[in-house]
């Protein structure tokens, strides 16, 4: 929590015009307990601050928190840690809605939250497809699940694919929104994601000791008293949710539910009592970060918030791997 206040407000403080770590303390106490005055800080710095740079700061904080719980709930049910939101295609599903929309122009006539909203449930619609093709007898097989999503998933990236290439000057916004970005984003953006993350959290948090009688396997954890396929299920619809929340407003950003959740096992342990509120706490500060490097590195352009998180998460997830590889005598 401390490495998360600290966070905000330097990142606060970062940008093509510098604020103080002083006058931005002062600027966030006058703004949250709406104290009269500007406190002695300048009128441009209150703007920038509270205006363009918190918004935007607390949208990265939802977006991370979603797509890192989401990673933990998707390693839990698949009891893989290299498991991710992306595995079952949902992030795939959601960018052929947002695609379309883009394709077509229809959020030109019916306004911004066409995108969102068609995402959204594009995503969802992805992971009724895996469930019904990986469900037989009643019961869903995580193999079958997982190799569902790997088909689904490459099937809606063909057509995402096709929708680029049929498109002249919309390229670029599908091209932009499949590199993923939190640029030009709002308030109204966090409270579209913020109901999502918080009953997602809540509901990952009672499923927390289910997800830990899993690394037993289903029958074992059927015997203790988990209604096995029910949990399955519950996990795989929150996990989904949060990802097609956060990916509906930031487009597609990935690692973040692949390295966060795999990063905090390494630290407390396989405890996902202890996994899924952390990985919440995570998720948030690694996403604030890599957006704030992201409007940095090459102000005045902006880096794609996907390609930063790339270029942070697979040499650090490589690491991981090798680090793992050497811990087991040279084999994975």
């Amino acid at each position: 929590m401390l490495l998360l206040a600290a966070s905000i407000v330097v990142s606060l403080s970062i940008g093509s015009a510098s604020v103080p770590l002083s006058d931005v303390w002062r600027i966030l106490l006058n703004y949250v307990t709406g104290a009269a005055g500007d406190g002695g800080a300048d009128p441009t710095a209150i703007a920038i601050v509270t205006q363009v740079r918190l918004p935007r700061i607390v949208l990265a904080l939802l977006v991370g928190a979603c797509l890192s719980l989401a990673g933990a709930g998707f390693q839990g049910v698949l009891r893989n840690p290299l498991a991710d939101p992306f595995t079952l295609g949902v992030a795939t599903g959601c960018s052929v809605g947002a695609a379309f929309i883009l394709l077509f122009g229809y959020h030109m006539t019916v306004g911004m939250w066409l995108i969102p909203g068609v995402a959204f449930v594009t995503g969802i619609a992805t992971l009724g497809v895996v469930v019904t093709l990986a469900r037989a007898r009643g019961a869903m097989n995580i193999q079958t699940l997982i190799l569902s999503g790997v088909i689904v998933q490459a099937f809606l990236g063909a057509v995402v694919s096709l929708m680029s290439s049929m498109s002249q000057g919309v390229v670029n916004e599908i091209n932009a929104w499949l590199m993923g970005s939190i640029s030009a984003r709002g308030w109204e953006h966090a409270q579209l994601v913020l109901p999502f993350l918080a009953v997602g959290a809540v509901v990952l948090i009672r499923y927390a000791m289910a997800l830990n009688l899993f690394v037993f396997g289903e029958r074992h954890a059927s015997h203790l008293g988990i209604e096995v396929e029910r949990t399955k299920l519950s996990v795989l619809i929150v996990s989904t949710l949060l990802t097609a929340a956060a990916v509906s407003v930031a487009g597609v950003v990935g690692f973040v539910g692949l390295v966060i959740p795999h990063l905090i096992r390494l630290i407390v342990g396989p405890d996902y009592r202890l996994i899924v509120p952390l990985s919440a706490l995570g998720g948030g500060i690694y996403l604030l970060w890599a957006d704030t490097l992201a409007r940095t590195v090459a102000s005045p352009k902006e880096i794609p918030l996907g390609v930063v998180t790339a270029f942070i998460g697979a040499p650090f997830f490589a690491y991981l791997l090798y680090r793992r590889k050497m811990q087991q005598g040279g084999t994975l």
